[in-house]
């Protein structure tokens, strides 16, 4: 009876907190002058700036209020974007895009091929400090210029004129035209970010995107407001006229939030509602090329954080025993319980290697945990049963799961390694931060594909990667990486992503626990989005059912 009344509070607690949020504003149920979508996206973005975000939050938005030369369709390919069509040399080598000369920005201005190339450049410099600079080392010579060989001139790309950009790259690579409807590579304003580079993506007033919605309000750390963009070349094919972004983080909050109508799309339901919510048909489990995952500190920022803790991950052994020691079956048929699958590799089942096959296939790991050889391991690296092993520290950011998840782990050390371990939690921002920066022991991570194809996977773990969390550094790990991305032939190509990757599960600076799956709750008569399995929401189709 306590513990009905407890939740009988919490419930009535999460509904007064949604009331406050969605105050003195209508649904898609009730406004009948405009078609309106309330859309939670979980955390508050810590920029929108396409070449500078590498959050999903950040680009559920930025892949609706910016377009590239390239659209991702329903079935996950290529189409035009910016671009009307494209040339492509023979040895695969130089692209020619032609661009729509009506491509305009949300301020009426035309979107030109030298907005294009200001902003590769732009995401490459050193200056700027993009995280996902290295998306773009593919252009002939992008990487000697983030490292400051080069000047930027000798960048491979050039407009050759308003409507023409011409991409040279390094070596063939075939996913090249998926790469180009990333957000890293969206065109952005020279004239608005050189005059506001701190603030241009906050404000609406300098917030000028080219894609199918315009930015109308921000308000932080509560709700990202668009609207259709009437410049937008394909605005006749857009439906749904106004997009608010919803930053609500507690997964109970914003379930109450989705069955009251308050808001038409979540993703992430709480665990304890997502199989009767699958069985039901009120949330539907996308693909998803994902896996959730630890970051073993191996960097040498690791000392300054605990030098105890440092020395034990330092070794190859403990590492081994702690990724060992972990029942990923459990963890996904007990705790998360919404279609995931166990995580044997880091390369996600389903994602494809450049032959158009699907590059998993070997499991380094168990799906339950393999007791007695973590004991062993341990014991070999001179802790027998935990004996005189230091605390160590989960770091994860703020959200049921995310505990729910650390505690089972927490748990498994305890009882299978005699490990004692301590929980720390912090909002999504500082959680990236300190991630970033390697101030932490064990952190939670997750890494969601780029494009579909397994670099995008296995090359934020060469030295110096801004998304290599861990610290990693293997000289042959980088080399086969770089090799690989050299290398024109499509089998050879393949064969040296699965020798990085049986390197990188060799060593172990990383506990991957789980793949991801896109679990969501939709309103019914919200049709036409496009749930795409790199987890964004794509709503330029998107429209509202009588």
């Amino acid at each position: 009876m306590l513990k009905s009344k407890i939740k009988t509070l919490a419930l009535v607690m999460s509904l007064t907190v949604v009331g406050s949020l969605f105050a003195g504003c209508g649904n898609s149920k009730t406004t009948s002058d405009k078609s309106t979508i309330k859309v939670n996206i979980g955390a508050d973005p810590r920029t929108i700036d396409p070449g500078l975000n590498n959050s999903v939050e950040g680009a559920h938005i930025d892949v609706n209020a910016f377009e590239g030369l390239t659209n991702i369709d329903k079935d996950e390919k290529p189409v035009p974007g910016v671009a009307k069509s494209w040339d492509i040399s023979d040895d695969g080598l130089t692209y020619t895009f032609h661009l729509r000369k009506d491509a305009k920005w949300s301020d009426g201005k035309n979107v030109t091929a030298h907005d294009f190339e200001y902003a590769w450049k732009r995401a490459l410099d050193p200056k700027t400090a993009s995280q996902y600079a290295y998306q773009l080392f593919y252009l002939k010579n992008g990487e000697a210029y983030n490292e400051g060989k080069v000047t930027a001139d000798k960048v491979g790309v050039k407009a050759t004129d308003d409507y023409t950009l011409v991409a040279t790259l390094e070596a063939n690579t075939p996913y090249f035209l998926s790469l180009t409807a990333f957000p890293t590579y969206d065109p952005v304003r020279k004239d608005i970010v050189e005059k506001n580079p701190d603030t241009w993506a906050t404000k609406p007033e300098t917030f000028i995107s080219n894609g199918p919605y315009k930015m109308v309000e921000y308000k932080a750390k509560s709700s990202l407001n668009f609207e259709k963009n009437p410049y937008y070349w394909n605005a006749k094919n857009v439906k749904i006229d106004r997009i608010e972004f919803k930053t609500l983080e507690n997964a109970s909050t914003y379930y109450a939030a989705f069955k009251t109508g308050e808001l038409d799309l979540i993703d992430k339901p709480p665990a304890t509602e997502a199989p009767t919510l699958l069985k039901n048909g009120t949330a539907k489990s996308y693909p998803y090329l994902g896996t959730y995952y630890y970051d073993l500190n191996v960097s040498e920022n690791a000392k300054n954080v605990n030098p105890e803790a440092a020395k034990v991950l330092s070794d190859v052994r403990v590492r081994k025993a702690l990724n060992l020691a972990i029942d990923r079956t459990a963890i996904t048929e007990k705790i998360t319980k919404s279609g995931e699958v166990p995580a044997t590799a880091f390369v996600p089942a389903g994602t494809s290697d450049s032959n158009g096959n699907e590059f998993a296939g070997k499991d380094y790991l168990p799906t339950t945990a393999n007791v007695a050889e973590a004991k062993k391991l341990l014991a070999e690296a001179g802790y027998p049963n935990g004996k005189g092993f230091p605390s160590l520290e989960i770091f994860y950011n703020t959200d049921q799961g995310h505990q729910n998840i650390a505690q089972a782990v927490q748990d498994m050390w305890k009882k299978n390694l005699g490990i004692n371990v301590t929980l720390r939690n912090v909002e999504r921002k500082i959680h990236l931060t300190q991630l970033q920066n390697h101030e932490y022991m064990i952190g939670r991570d997750g890494w969601i594909a780029d494009y579909d194809d397994a670099m995008t996977f296995l090359d934020m773990f060469t030295t110096g990667n801004d998304n290599n969390n861990s610290g990693y550094s293997n000289a042959n790990y980088d080399k086969l990486i770089a090799e690989a991305k050299a290398e024109s032939d499509v089998a050879k190509r393949a064969d040296l992503m699965h020798q990085a990757e049986d390197q990188l599960m060799t060593d172990l600076p990383i506990i991957p626990i789980y793949y991801y799956t896109e679990v969501v709750c939709m309103n019914p008569k919200l049709k036409g989005v496009h749930i795409s399995n790199l987890g964004f929401y794509i709503f330029r189709d998107a429209y509202l059912a009588e």
